[in-house]
């Protein structure tokens, strides 16, 4: 329900009322018994009560023209110039009859008061004037200037009338004055008195003042030129609409500009200065630190017009930073932002301001280089930034900057980006080096793979594309893809490619390239897999291949290092092989021509003698039965006495060593230089009586000396050897002899397990169970497992056995009983041998066997 409507609060009188408040009062209360009867009145919130002692009296005669409250007292303006102070009952503590009071303003204990006559600041405390300030010297009459007084703290009041400011310091005591200005006005006999410590005179009329920190608004009224004092002073002058927009000023207490700006107020063409007034809400402190306020602090000010009121503050921190942005220092606001100024979300709205703006200005490179910075850890924000540069056909230079992490974006963007590095060769190198940072979880590689392969054929293709191409083929999995291009590429991580993914069946139709790359790890390669890769398929490749490079030097490579391997591998191309051994490496056709079985001898012989390759020709010679002609060729080509006796000698041909000796004896340098090298092979003198008389050997005398010196030196060393032979032959028997003469003792089954051999009672070192096995075989062998002496089995349970390196083998007790022929037997030793093989010395008590000591003496 909606309450009912509330009658006329009844208003109360304060003390010192009048009798006829009180009649009004019993009217009102008739009336409100009688809406009471209407309707239920709702209980009023607020009570109303009329300002009683002194303001009916002073009303009657006068009318209230202004009025100020302090925390104390009330100070009443009226029209007649009096200045009523009234406590809050209405009691009326001041002054009267100075005029009319134009302005009036309020702080702790101290009031100040303009009049027609001046400004007059009063002391609530002790009820003393403290100071008159005089109305500045021609100036217009207050009705037409109003003067405007503001407190700027508890001491300082600001008066600003006509075109002069002052600023009036309450002091206590002399002092210097601020600003380097000193002027004391003080009443007689007050303890307080007003130094005037800042005063300058402006351009302009005065329509408000205010304090802002240490400096002044000033709310300006700018007169026109032709208008004059006397007109203002004299009558009011019909609007023209030619008046100019009021200005703020921000100045100092000297005057110092800092600022001025124009307010286009409603309707100011019309307006005089007297129809501007400025206010401000009350604020703490006096000064702003670093140029911005503290929260709270901030002054509102406020300009008041007959059509218009604007509300005038200090600006924030994000005013500041609107103001740079709207003047294009987007870099200023950028920093303001990140030095905490404004809100945390102002970096989004300035960062993609700052972008915007440079992607206007079309500078995209600093765009993107600034995007890091700018978008932060934001997905949404750098995938349409993404999308944007790609709608520009601006993406490759944003793709170094773009985040893998922190944050990671969709794997459409990244897409998005790595096909936009296809589209240009002067991208290709970017879009390699993106391809092998970007982790491949990131984004799918088939649509980049997709916008790459049309461009294979095409003139767009690089060689850098073609290895991003094999590195997302890579990651695609698509590993012989990738293996093709690598190849193509010549790569030399290739070759651990295809180890790292078993790629050897993939290489069929890639020989050249990989020859081209690295012949040695290709060789090697070849080879290891040659199962896989016949030879058949790598020597056709070499040899049909339309690429630049040595590929018979390649096919040379490959099977020598296949015949190295195997002999009979290539067999299929032995005859290939010969002529490329001719070419690459002569000195390696001797040993194959000798282990190759499968090189026709004819046309190895053509290639020898087109190259002129002699000891190739002479091995082939040989080989196809001309041993002559080989001889021959030798003899008269190289000139190689020796080689031609290694040759004969190879031949094991008696003729052939009578052609040797033919052909020598025609050129008699030869004769000499096979006097030389026939020792072993041919009798010298032999050869010397085959040459004819008179035929001039040259050095043969020498030669001759030195042929009986080798002879006799040879003869020496074959009877030296010969000793030595005979000699050792004899320590060997001697050794073997007296080994033979030893016995091995086998415990019988009752005894201990290790053998020990019978020495004069002496116990030596067991032998090992393998020879004891082993001569129980010898012996079984030579006697059949029996004593030699009784010719029983060997094996008689609890019968020791005596074993014999000669293989005879005894009964223990078998072999005791004949200790007195063994003693015998030594006596005629000790004769012969002083010393055992190992050193100790011999008796007639070493068991010795029976046969063999008998046979021996």
């Amino acid at each position: 329900m909606s309450a009912a409507r509330r009658a006329h609060p009844p208003l109360q009188n304060g003390a010192g009322g009048d009798d006829g408040d009180d009649e009004r009062d019993e009217e009102e209360e008739d009336g409100d018994e009688e809406l009471e009867d209407e309707a239920e009145e709702e209980e009023p919130r607020l009570k109303y009560q009329r300002l009683g002692g002194s303001v009916p009296a002073i009303l009657s005669t006068d009318a209230a023209a202004s009025i100020a409250v302090a925390d104390r007292m009330v100070a009443l303006g009226t029209h007649n110039g009096t200045l009523h102070i009234l406590d809050f009952q209405g009691n009326q503590v001041l002054r009267d009859g100075e005029g009319p009071i134009h302005s009036m303003k309020w702080r702790a204990d101290l009031l100040a008061w303009a009049n027609n006559a001046g400004v007059k600041v009063h002391d609530m405390k002790t009820d003393k004037g403290i100071a008159f300030i005089e109305r500045p010297k021609g100036i217009p009459r207050p009705e037409f200037l109003l003067p405007h007084l503001v407190w700027q703290d508890d001491t300082v009041l600001v008066i600003g009338w006509g075109t002069s400011v002052k600023i009036a310091a309450i002091r206590t005591d002399l002092s210097q004055g601020l600003n380097g200005i000193q002027r004391t006005i003080a009443a007689v006999g007050s303890e307080k008195y007003v130094d005037i410590v800042g005063s300058f005179q402006t351009g302009y009329h005065i329509s408000g003042i205010a304090p802002f920190g240490d400096l002044l608004v000033v709310l300006a009224y700018i007169p026109d030129e032709d208008e004059n004092e006397k007109k203002i002073s004299t009558s009011v002058t019909p609007r023209q609409g030619t008046a100019q927009c009021p200005e703020i000023h921000l100045v100092s207490w000297k005057n110092d500009e800092v600022t001025t700006d124009a307010l286009p107020i409603h309707g100011y063409e019309h307006y005089k200065a007297k129809d501007y007034a400025l206010a401000h809400a009350p604020f703490s402190g006096s000064s702003n630190a670093g140029g911005q306020w503290a929260a709270g602090d901030e002054p509102l000010y406020y300009i008041v017009s007959p059509k218009d009121i604007v509300v005038t503050k200090p600006r924030d921190a994000e005013d500041h930073i609107a103001w740079l942005l709207q003047h294009d220092c987007h870099e200023k606001a950028l920093a303001a932002v990140e030095a905490g100024q404004g809100r945390t979300e102002l970096l989004d709205e300035v960062g993609s301001r700052y972008l915007d703006h440079l992607i206007i200005e079309r500078k995209y490179a600093e765009a993107a280089q600034r995007c890091p910075k700018l978008l932060r850890g934001s997905p949404s924000a750098w995938e349409r930034w993404v999308f944007h540069f790609a709608h520009l056909r601006q993406l490759p230079v944003l793709v170094p900057y773009i985040p893998t992490e922190n944050p990671q974006l969709s794997d459409t963007a990244y897409e998005v980006a790595l096909v936009a590095l296809t589209t240009n060769p002067s991208f290709h190198e970017l879009l390699l080096t993106t391809v092998k940072n970007w982790p491949p979880t990131l984004y799918s590689a088939s649509p980049v793979i997709s916008a790459i392969e049309p461009q294979l054929n095409s003139s767009l293709m690089t060689d850098t594309l073609k290895e991003a191409l094999a590195e997302l083929y890579v990651i695609n999995s698509q590993h012989e893809k990738a293996l093709s291009l690598y190849a193509e590429l010549l790569k030399p991580e290739v070759f651990e490619f295809i180890e790292k993914y078993n790629l050897h069946d993939a290489i069929h139709d890639k020989v050249v390239n990989l020859m081209l790359l690295d012949s040695k790890r290709t060789v090697h390669l070849l080879i290891q897999h040659r199962d896989i890769i016949p030879p058949y398929e790598v020597v056709e490749q070499l040899l049909h291949s339309n690429k630049t490079g040595d590929k018979r030097y390649f096919l040379h490579l490959y099977l020598h290092a296949l015949f190295e391997i195997d002999i009979h591998a290539g067999k299929d191309f032995h005859d290939m092989q010969v002529e490329l051994y001719a070419d690459y490496e002569p000195r390696m056709l001797l040993p194959f021509l000798r282990t190759s079985q499968h090189y026709r001898l004819d046309k190895a012989y053509e290639i020898f003698a087109q190259r002129e390759l002699v000891r190739e020709q002479v091995f082939v010679l040989g080989r196809m039965g001309n041993a002559k002609e080989a001889l021959s060729t030798i003899i008269n080509k190289l000139e190689d006495i020796e080689e031609a006796v290694e040759f004969v000698t190879d031949q094991h041909d008696d003729e052939l060593w009578e052609e040797l000796i033919r052909q020598c004896l025609q050129k008699p340098e030869m004769v000499g230089m096979l006097l030389e090298h026939t020792v072993g092979n041919l009798d010298p003198l032999y050869i010397v009586s085959l040459v004819p008389d008179g035929l001039e050997i040259p050095r043969l005398r020498d030669r001759l000396v030195k042929i009986v010196t080798d002879y006799r030196t040879e003869t020496s060393l074959r009877n030296g050897c010969n000793d030595i032979l005979k000699a050792d032959c004899v320590n060997l028997l001697v050794k073997y002899y007296h080994e033979a003469r030893r016995g091995v003792y086998m415990a019988s089954m009752d005894e201990e397990v290790h053998g020990n051999r019978v020495d004069d009672g002496s116990s030596r070192a067991s032998e090992r169970s393998s020879s004891v096995r082993a001569l129980d075989i010898k012996s079984r062998t030579r006697c059949g497992a029996r004593c030699c002496l009784c010719f029983d089995p060997l094996p008689i349970q609890d019968i020791s056995v005596i074993v014999f390196y000669c293989c005879h083998a005894y009964h223990l007790s078998c072999l005791e009983g004949g200790l007195d022929l063994m003693r015998s037997n030594s006596n005629q030793d000790s004769d012969n041998e002083s010393d055992d093989e190992d050193g100790s010395p011999s008796g007639g008590s070493r068991m010795r066997c029976v046969l063999c000591t008998t046979a021996a003496a």
